[in-house]
């Protein structure tokens, strides 16, 4: 089942649409709701969504041939972070994508994971799994909103959808 690489373009801003709302979102939190462990692999709000703005960012090194830049820094964990370096990252992302060809995404990428192993999977594959990981550490993010008492932003696909016409 294949996808184009307009409905791989279209998904990707989705997932930067998605991020943005939500983070403008936990921006209201105090530092101690941010920083609340939930007992999760993550822990917290912060450590979740830092974690999602890791994963994308070493995605799109992968995809693009870049320099590997690890996984998460010391200096990631930060709100700032979140604010500034993710809404780039996801230009970065945008204009990526916006040369990839149908040819592109059906095309086999090869790939080291963090732990070493060797794969090799066709780029829709991988995007689509970038934006399905994103989408459910922002579902556990919205979790921990409303269990802080906050209401989460809509981040509904059909609503991106009806937004963006």
């Amino acid at each position: 089942m294949p996808v184009s690489a307009d409905a791989l373009r279209t998904h990707l801003d989705y997932s930067a649409w998605a991020s943005r709302r939500l983070v403008e979102a936990a921006g209201q939190l105090t530092p101690g709701e941010w920083n609340h462990d939930f007992g999760t692999a993550d822990r917290s709000v912060l450590g979740t969504l830092v974690h999602t703005f890791a994963a994308d960012r070493l995605w799109l090194s992968r995809l693009a041939g870049g320099a590997q830049p690890g996984f998460i820094a010391d200096a990631d964990r930060s709100a700032a972070v979140l604010h500034n370096d993710w809404p780039a990252l996801h230009e970065r992302w945008k204009e990526w994508a916006r040369g990839l060809t149908d040819q592109q995404a059906l095309a086999p990428l090869a790939y080291t994971d963090l732990e070493g192993r060797s794969w090799k999977q066709p780029v829709w594959q991988l995007v689509l799994h970038v934006v399905n990981h994103a989408t459910h550490h922002r579902g556990q993010v919205c979790g921990f909103l409303r269990a802080l008492g906050h209401a989460p932003p809509p981040l509904d696909l059909v609503l991106f959808y009806r937004e963006v016409g």
